[in-house]
């Protein structure tokens, strides 16, 4: 049962910063924050990327704040938050079609949407559900779009399954190999952050290239 002190805690998280969460939740937050983020289009705005890195990196011991996580519970909790998450959104996409994205007021959902219908489309089921995985926002509203769009469910599970798990799994244990290889990394924990996030938009940024290239060397 929680102690006052760790219910206050828990009440005053700040829910878009990963250490807020982590230090309220522990590893089970993970899992629950994925599954919010990749599954319900409210998750939209969570901070999955640099959830997942920190947490990793809080694994190490190596960061001096008064938390430490464990790994292999970790792992298991980012990857079935990751996979449940998709594959709940894909469920509510097929019953719910494209209702709920069409009355959202959002501007972030309905850019969001039109990314990953874009990605549907110039890339294929396959090419669109991996790399949406790295792509903020997009990896919300993409399930949704997957199943509103009649995508194959086989297909979008297998796909979902592989971007889950690269995406969960790389982020976590990038967070930890930095972690257990740079003393205090901590303290240049914001601009970590904001390089693993740009990494992870490496596959979407070179898909597009090479997808340019190959369109102007078309005739």
């Amino acid at each position: 049962m929680a102690t006052p002190p760790q219910l206050a805690s828990q009440l005053a998280v700040n829910v878009l910063d990963a250490h807020s969460l982590l230090a309220a939740f522990g590893v089970a937050g993970v899992g629950v924050v994925l599954f919010a983020e990749t599954g319900l289009l409210i998750g939209f705005f969570l901070p999955g990327d640099s959830l997942l890195f920190t947490a990793g990196l809080l694994c190490t011991g190596s960061a001096d704040r008064g938390l430490h996580l464990s790994l292999g519970p970790l792992l298991v909790a980012a990857a079935l938050g990751a996979l449940t998450g998709s594959q709940c959104g894909f469920l509510i996409g097929r019953k719910a079609g494209g209702a709920l994205l069409a009355r959202t007021r959002s501007v972030k959902l309905r850019e969001g949407a039109e990314r990953a219908e874009e990605l549907l489309d110039r890339y294929g089921h396959a090419k669109a559900i991996v790399l949406a995985r790295f792509v903020p926002v997009v990896r919300t509203v993409l399930n949704p779009m997957a199943g509103a769009l009649g995508v194959p469910a086989r297909t979008f599970t297998l796909w979902q399954v592989i971007g889950g798990l690269v995406w969960s799994l790389g982020l976590t244990l990038g967070g930890y190999a930095l972690g257990s290889s740079i003393p205090n990394v901590d303290k240049y924990l914001l601009p970590v952050i904001a390089l693993i996030v740009l990494v992870s938009l490496i596959p979407l940024a070179a898909e597009v290239l090479r997808s340019r290239r190959a369109a102007k060397e078309t005739p």
